[in-house]
């Protein structure tokens, strides 16, 4: 296969997820979808469709084939290492009011919607059974880091309420994601078979996932405030989307990863910043406007680097 080829392969992968959120820009800026719509379509996806569509992929996997507890061990200390990178560039070159916000925006990626969106396109059922498998590490990881950094740098008047761990715990452990992929296991150890009808039903609810959730990305976008905070922004977009999934990316290849697991493992740490950063940055005091900004311009950057990884791994013959 020529490089011509494999391009226009990788854009059959890539291009349908990035329309789907500038096609969710487009809606949104014509006012055929408003705020309510979104809220409503993303607390449906959250709570219903997303964790059906983990739970069929998950019930319908072969376990023995896709799981790898290297690659969840891996994937955490990755996790870690661009979490510890990105605070310590931080102490250098970012204002301490704003550090917090960068090393949230710099390491934690929108594996659960952009990332699983890829990883069904590239890979189909099976990819989606190796995301779900490493979800269960991203919600755990990235909740916890988030808040370590979020509360060093808390505003001084927001400190004295402290971190409520207790509910932070709480919400890790009743995440509907994970419940989602937990409930699926069994179907899959015991290689139980569901009904024909049920399995039709939670095909037809699940579908509506993807294109809701990255719908709702696009018309939650907001390039109107880039200009403030710019060098910032730049600075943990630019960390997100080239430097860590780069560094990541190479240390997974030199641990031995190949194939379908590198390419999850790629298109996971290539994600975007996740819309989640900005409720968390919110919820604790810290800067929510250049939290917006960075979500909004990686998200935006993704439709190219995504692409671009994706091709350099292909035409090297890595994945």
């Amino acid at each position: 296969m020529s490089l011509i080829d494999i391009f226009l392969s990788t854009l059959n992968i890539t291009l349908p997820v990035f329309a789907m959120v500038f096609i969710g820009i487009g809606l949104k800026r014509f006012h055929w979808i408003d705020q309510a719509f979104v809220n409503t379509a993303s607390k449906l996806v959250f709570r219903g469709t997303l964790p059906t569509l983990l739970f069929f992929g998950m019930a319908g996997a072969d376990l023995e084939a896709t799981l790898d507890p290297w690659m969840l061990v891996f994937f955490a200390l990755a996790t870690l290492l661009s979490f510890a990178g990105s605070w310590g560039w931080a102490l250098l070159r970012v204002r301490r009011p704003l550090r917090g916000v960068y090393v949230q925006g710099a390491f934690r990626g929108n594996c659960g919607i952009v990332g699983l969106a890829l990883a069904a396109g590239m890979y189909g059922d099976a990819g989606l059974s190796l995301a779900g498998l490493l979800l269960g590490v991203v919600i755990l990881t990235y909740n916890v880091l988030s808040v370590i950094v979020l509360a060093t740098y808390q505003p001084r008047e927001e400190g004295g309420k402290g971190v409520d761990w207790t509910n932070i715990v709480r919400n890790i452990v009743t995440n509907p994601l994970i419940l989602g992929v937990l409930a699926g296991v069994p179907f899959a150890i015991l290689e139980v078979s569901l009904p024909a009808w049920l399995t039709t039903t939670g095909d037809y609810f699940a579908s509506l996932t993807l294109p809701l959730a990255l719908i709702c990305i696009g018309a939650t976008l907001s390039t109107r405030a880039l200009k403030k905070g710019y060098r910032t922004t730049v600075s943990a977009s630019l960390a997100k989307m080239v430097v860590v999934p780069a560094v990541a990316t190479l240390l997974a290849v030199l641990a031995g990863f190949s194939g379908p697991t590198l390419g999850v493992l790629f298109l996971f740490f290539a994600s975007p910043t996740a819309a989640a950063a900005f409720v968390m940055a919110k919820a604790m005091g810290n800067d929510e406007t250049l939290t917006a900004n960075i979500i909004a311009m990686t998200t935006l950057m993704a439709s190219v680097t995504v692409t671009l990884g994706i091709f350099s791994l292909r035409a090297t013959g890595l994945i």
